[in-house]
């Protein structure tokens, strides 16, 4: 008998007892003895009921003509009562031959035997099961225990008792394996191709061991011995990830090291920047990005430990003032070679620009990128040194024309990289200056540019004596009259023919070009530039973004003549729909960006 009939015949059983007092009136001194005593009278009436109906209803599996069945229900049972005993198991039978779950079973062939009367016999055997109240042995553990309405059936069928029943409550919660196959980690495909890598096949074991532990880094109490390219790496995940904190930064802090790289120092607090320089004495190389809690106790701290310092690179350094600046450059300037810093809106104004270029004699690499400060008399003290050989220059505020040719004109003979950016008052007279007197650049960047004409370009890459530039960055160069989309019949910025000069003076070294938004360069010249025939052998990565004319025809040229091509960036290339993609190359952008955009085998 199931446990809801049970529930259900004590309900009516008690509800016939409450009517019947209702009939009869209020009663008078009922006592908890008489309570008791009136249940455990319906309960054994209960009790007997049952007895008899699950005798009526009770089998053997066994074939019906078998004469062992009539003696195995009752050796005395009279004639009658048997008919009437098979005649209620065929009812039983017939009830649940018409029932859903026969049917299931036997559609999928679970029971034990494909016969009707089988399946039928099985399933009221499981449905036969102790009633409340009376003993039975746990289907699992054995132990003998007392039956209630809240028992649960176990795997088998059988009753189990309180202890069994919730353990296996406990393993139906805990979460199911993973049925699935292996996944195809679509997200971090995509994260590799935005950065770049594209590589076929498995990465190297140092590099899955270096995520392993960066996947683990809270249960790391130390490094050890780590070789210092591996660490560097480390750090790099880690920052990406955001997940570099005071704890996890006492990883990264030997006294054997004298150099240290962090690329997210967003969580660190004002001690941890203290900490560094206290654990750190041979410190030579330091870069902190995003380092908002650098402040001056750290600089005097610094300066306190009188380290060596030779390249240090600050980001978002806001919290240091003019004054502690000016004395950081009077302390370490006669020592460093390489200082890069960028976004700075509160500090670093023109007269400390002033005082960094007297004291950093020895000063070959400069990078200042937005700080908002900077104006003319910085531009004009950056003409002051003489040992500049690097030069990065980002201006927030708009300068004077004249003063920047000026600048160019006394540090262009020694430079070997130039990048200006955001330099909206140039002209071509800054394309000549560079044509005439740089003989060394490897790498030059001029972007965001609305002025330079077309024909400046084609001067400056016509007859030059510099050898073929490595990285050219010449991006947004374009006239940005939104009403006339294809410029002045003189045109502005980076096109057609100043592309084809560009490509015929540097194609044999590059190794990066990046010429987004340069929309005035036809699709003629794109076929000339990578025509059947022409190889670029170093060319690694191209950005050729918002060039409508860029289709698949296109980029199947690109990937013909560049060999070693690696990352081709092509966003808003709104004919770009179906290009077959070599293995090993990267192609961010286009229409099908969403799909997978990597695929084994050549290009023909």
């Amino acid at each position: 008998m199931f446990v809801s009939d049970l529930v259900l015949k004590i309900y009516i059983l008690g509800k016939q007892k409450a009517n019947e007092e209702s009939d009869s009136g209020p009663s008078n001194n009922i006592s908890a003895a008489q309570i008791q005593q009136d249940h455990l009278t319906r309960l054994r009436q209960f009790e007997r009921q049952t007895a008899v109906e699950r005798q009526e209803t009770d089998h053997v599996n066994v074939d019906d003509d078998d004469d062992d069945d009539d003696e195995y229900h009752n050796v005395d049972e009279s004639a009658a009562d048997k008919k009437k005993r098979k005649r209620k198991e065929a009812v039983a039978l017939a009830k649940i031959k018409k029932s859903k779950e026969f049917a299931r079973r036997k559609a999928q062939g679970t029971g034990e035997s494909d016969n009707d009367d089988d399946i039928a016999r099985e399933m009221m055997c499981e449905n036969s099961q102790p009633f409340a109240f009376q003993l039975e042995n746990c289907e699992i553990c054995g132990k003998r225990f007392t039956v209630t309405p809240y028992s649960k059936a176990g795997p088998r069928g059988g009753l189990l008792c309180a202890k069994c029943s919730k353990e296996l409550a406990d393993d139906e919660k805990k979460p199911r394996a993973n049925r699935r196959g292996p996944r195809s980690g679509r997200r971090q495909k995509q994260s590799n191709l935005l950065d770049g890598f594209a590589q076929p096949g498995a990465p190297s074991l140092a590099e899955m061991c270096t995520k392993k532990v960066a996947d683990n880094i809270n249960d790391i109490e130390e490094f050890g011995d780590l070789p210092p390219q591996l660490l560097h790496r480390l750090g790099q995940i880690l920052c990406k990830r955001r997940v570099l904190t005071s704890r996890t930064l006492n990883l990264f802090l030997r006294s054997d090291l004298n150099f240290i790289d962090i690329y997210d120092a967003a969580k660190l607090e004002t001690q941890d920047f203290e900490k560094i320089f206290a654990f750190m004495p041979n410190l030579y190389h330091v870069n902190f990005r995003f380092a908002s809690q650098m402040k001056d106790k750290v600089v005097d701290y610094l300066l306190d430990r009188d380290l060596k310092i030779k390249r240090l690179q600050l980001d978002a350094a806001n919290l240091i003032s003019d004054a502690c600046w000016q004395q950081l450059f009077r302390k370490l300037g006669p020592q460093l070679e390489s200082l890069k810093l960028s976004n700075l809106d509160s500090s670093f104004d023109d007269e400390t620009v002033e005082v960094m270029c007297r004291e950093c004699t020895a000063l070959q690499r400069l990078k200042l990128k937005q700080c908002w400060k900077m104006g003319n008399r910085s531009l004009r003290a950056i003409s002051e040194l003489v040992s500049l050989q690097h030069l990065s220059l980002n201006f927030v505020q708009e300068v004077d024309n004249e003063i920047l040719l000026n600048t160019l004109s006394k540090t262009s003979p020694r430079l070997r990289t130039l990048s200006l950016e955001g330099i909206s008052t140039a002209d071509d007279r800054l394309l000549d200056i560079i044509h005439v007197n740089c003989r060394a650049l490897t790498k030059f960047r001029f972007s965001d540019n609305a002025v330079c004409s077309d024909r400046g370009f084609v001067a400056l890459f016509t007859h030059w004596s510099n050898p073929p530039l490595e990285f050219v960055d010449l991006s947004s160069t374009r006239d940005v009259d939104n009403s006339n989309p294809d410029g002045p019949a003189d045109a502005i910025g980076l096109a057609s023919q100043g592309f084809m000069a560009l490509m015929n003076h540097s194609g044999p070294g590059l190794q990066k070009l990046y010429i987004a938004s340069c929309r005035h360069v036809s699709r003629s010249a794109f076929e000339e530039v990578f025509a059947a025939g022409k190889t670029y052998p170093n060319l690694e990565e191209l950005d050729v973004s918002f060039h409508t004319v860029v289709d698949d025809y296109v980029v199947g040229l690109i990937f013909q003549c560049c060999p070693k091509l690696q990352k081709l960036v092509a966003f808003a290339c709104f004919n770009l729909r179906d290009a077959q993609v070599p293995a090993g190359v990267a192609l961010i952008g286009g229409l099908r960006a969403q799909d997978p955009i990597v695929l084994q085998g050549h290009h023909y």
